[in-house]
């Protein structure tokens, strides 16, 4: 993420090289009140990253830590605020010299956490990431139903839960076939 309302950076150089280096970053309110709309949410409280990169190898950087949040996001249903506990770790490996890929395609690797090594770690960015992925894509508060579609030709029913499930008329067909006579 670029242009974050908040920075928390550490310089690679400064990084010690044979002992963890631990941080536990609480951002400021007015940073989070910022922050997050960018990540799909109301508001943010209680946001706290801790952790502690260690050296991995002679140049390389790892970054091992879990952010705590609490986030308010719209119901994609009825637009009541829904809460959700974000508790979840978040692992990066920072390379001094990334595989580079090979050939005319090229698949993901299977280990999402490698990342090239900047010059600075942001703080900041990992947990605008990090944060990001962790909250739910479609929110929905308790009890909160689709119910019925609205119909778009006039005389046209509404369309139910039941009705839009792909094999919902499977039983229906099913139970007219098991009768001998095929008649309803």
């Amino acid at each position: 993420m670029t242009d974050l309302p908040v920075s928390q950076p550490y310089r690679v150089t400064d990084l010690p090289t044979r002992k963890p280096l631990r941080f536990n970053w609480v951002p400021e309110a007015a940073a989070l009140a910022a922050l997050a709309p960018l990540v799909g949410a109301e508001s943010l409280r209680n946001v706290r990253l801790e952790g502690e990169f260690r050296p991995a190898g002679r140049h390389d950087v790892l970054l091992e830590a879990r952010l705590r949040a609490t986030a308010v996001q719209p119901c994609v249903v009825t637009l009541a605020p829904v809460t959700t506990k974000i508790d979840a770790p978040v692992l990066r490996r920072y390379l001094a010299e990334m595989p580079e890929p090979e050939g005319d395609e090229v698949e993901m690797p299977e280990d999402d956490s490698i990342e090239p090594l900047p010059a600075v770690i942001d703080l900041a960015d990992v947990l605008a990431e990090a944060l990001a992925l962790a909250l739910p894509l479609y929110p929905r508060a308790d009890g909160a139903e689709l119910g019925a579609v609205g119909a778009t030709a006039p005389g046209a029913k509404p369309l139910s839960d039941e009705k839009v499930r792909p094999f919902a008329g499977l039983g229906a067909l099913r139970d007219r076939l098991a009768k001998p006579d095929g008649t309803d």
